[in-house]
């Protein structure tokens, strides 16, 4: 049960970063005061604003460490761009899981027992899941096209180290 709720926790945390990817590509798309945003470094304006979540890049990154891949402005233009391309889409598949995983919860806890329904809705949420895996490669993919391949070379660097510590390594 603990390995079921740690995957749910992280399906839901995939969602909320997708949203909240979503969400600051939509804010800065809202600047009205006439003035590019500023795409600062450690605390990278929108679409990479570290909230208190940790907001995470479009490198799977958090600002800060997308950051040490000074990238120019034409790559933060262009990064910005594919963000905004692909904001609708993760707002709708957030909340297509937000859904799901609302559903699964109501079939497990409902007070009729019934497999078939629970392994439907648990079969709906890996659906979902697996359609922001996709999106989030297709993403990634994207914005690896316009980086050098120093940059891609220490993208994949911070992300391996970044990964070995939430392991435990």
């Amino acid at each position: 049960m603990n390995e079921r709720m740690r995957r749910i926790g992280l399906s839901v945390g995939a969602t909320l970063i997708a949203i909240g990817m979503g969400a600051g590509v939509l804010t800065a798309t809202q600047n009205t005061s006439g003035q590019e945003p500023p795409f600062r470094g450690g605390r990278m304006g929108a679409p990479f604003s570290m909230g208190p979540g940790g907001h995470v890049g479009a490198l799977g990154l958090p600002g800060p460490l997308l950051a040490r891949l000074n990238l120019s402005d034409t790559q933060k233009d262009q990064i910005k761009t594919i963000m905004q391309s692909h904001a609708d889409e993760f707002k709708t598949l957030g909340a297509r899981a937000a859904t799901a995983r609302q559903a699964l919860e109501a079939a497990e806890t409902a007070d009729t027992l019934d497999d078939s329904t629970i392994r439907q809705k648990s079969a709906d949420v890996a659906a979902v899941d697996a359609d922001m895996a996709v999106a989030r490669a297709h993403l990634r993919a994207e914005v690896f096209q316009i980086l050098t391949a120093d940059q891609k070379a220490q993208a994949k660097q911070l992300m391996a180290r970044r990964e070995g510590r939430g392991r435990g390594k």
